[in-house]
């Protein structure tokens, strides 16, 4: 899991709830920084659905558990194009979620999206 990009946790289990930190469209550069992925806002929410994936995944939990996201964006025209990565990275799949027009997100980004998680703690 990399390194988040302020003070805060990428993700928390509360019981039986997993809340991940926003996720934003960031890669590993060939030359070691990390970066937005180009390509706007579909590419950019691609890559944090990804990175969203991969944080859940170090605790043991996979996207079919999400049961509630928030997705942010600079520009609402993008809203279409983002519900057709959505729908590719979730499938069939329908957590409940909110979409909301931010005025600016860190880095530049023009999208950003947190989950929480229903993933039961074994017994």
């Amino acid at each position: 899991m990399s390194t988040p990009i302020g003070p805060y946790s990428p993700i928390l289990r509360a019981g039986d709830l997993v809340v991940t930190s926003g996720q934003l469209g960031l890669e590993d550069k060939p030359d070691g920084s990390r970066g937005l992925v180009d390509g706007g806002t579909a590419a950019q929410l691609t890559q944090a659905l990804r990175n969203v994936e991969a944080v859940l995944g170090t605790e043991g939990v996979r996207l079919d558990q999400v049961v509630k996201a928030t997705l942010f964006l600079t520009d609402m025209a993008d809203f279409a194009a983002a519900n057709e990565v959505w729908t590719l990275a979730f499938g069939a799949h329908r957590p409940t979620r909110s979409a909301v027009a931010v005025a600016a997100l860190p880095m530049g980004a023009t999208a950003e999206v947190e989950v929480w998680a229903y993933a039961p703690l074994s017994s």
